[in-house]
């Protein structure tokens, strides 16, 4: 199991802005192949960062949603949106959870 965890920047005045694309990301990428969560996640206590958290069958099925229009969709308005500081990591574990 693949596991991506990190988080991103908006402008909290862009949140209400960057909820509908994300909804729309959140939707596409949970009916993937191989998705087994999908989740963005606003701070509560930092207002404008989103945390990230994702969980892929494998590789391939992480690889096969790089390559998704939802995605191309997506980075094609990052800057639109204002988006910075993406930090993402992804993780390979084993299917209980330990990091291999």
């Amino acid at each position: 199991m693949i596991v991506v965890i990190g988080s991103f920047r908006i402008p909290p005045s862009m949140v209400d802005v960057v909820l509908e694309p994300m909804e729309t990301m959140i939707s596409a990428s949970r009916a993937e192949q191989g998705c087994i969560e999908y989740a963005y996640a606003l701070d509560v206590l930092d207002k404008g960062l989103v945390r990230v958290s994702e969980k892929w069958r494998d590789r391939s099925a992480l690889e096969a949603h790089f390559r998704t229009a939802h995605i191309a969709e997506w980075r094609a308005q990052v800057s639109a949106l204002a988006v910075t500081e993406r930090e993402l990591i992804a993780y390979e574990t084993t299917d209980d959870g330990f990091y291999i």
